[in-house]
């Protein structure tokens, strides 16, 4: 699973040896920086019990070692606007 923007993952031991206490942790976006195979850099917020953002971090992490809480909401489809009629523009007299 990668992650991505918008989704809640609880981040343990298991996604790092840092991580001893576990964090929950909403996505902003998956960093492109260079990596060792199956680690990602993370960009995101870390969140307190009630799912308000307390600390904004970067963090390396292992993939397999995330587990998700909160899938991003599925994107909105855009809506198509109908073509427009042109505007009928007829002379104005002046002076």
């Amino acid at each position: 699973m990668l992650p991505r923007s918008g989704d809640v993952l609880h981040v343990t031991r298991a996604a790092s040896v840092q991580f001893l206490r576990p964090i929950m942790f909403r996505v902003i976006r998956v960093l492109d920086w260079p990596t060792y195979d199956g680690w990602l850099w993370l960009d995101g917020y870390e969140l307190n019990a009630s799912g308000d953002a307390v600390n904004r971090r970067s963090i390396f992490v292992l993939q397999e070692g995330l587990r998700q809480l909160q899938a991003a909401p599925a994107p909105r489809q855009h809506t198509v606007r109908t073509a427009r009629r042109p505007v009928v523009r007829t002379p104005v007299r002046v002076g």
